[in-house]
């Protein structure tokens, strides 16, 4: 999905090659557009989460194998 705006009076969604102007969809179509672009940010979040979880285990893994290292 991708929505595009020609001005702000006349927005227009972009979906799988098809331009729609938004002023002219139903209310139950703009409220799933509404909807899916709320998923995307979700989406968006957790997997800026998730990145940061794994550089975060990563930097223990290493503090780790450091701390090993000194009882060798």
């Amino acid at each position: 999905m991708n929505e595009n705006e020609n001005d702000s009076t006349n927005p227009i969604l972009t979906f799988e090659g098809k331009k729609y102007l938004i002023n002219e969809l139903s209310n139950e179509i703009k409220e799933s557009i509404k909807v899916l672009q709320i998923a995307e940010t979700q989406l968006k979040l957790h997997q800026d989460t998730l990145k940061l979880l794994s550089i975060s285990r990563n930097s223990l893994v290493n503090q780790l194998r450091e701390k090993l290292k000194n009882l060798e």
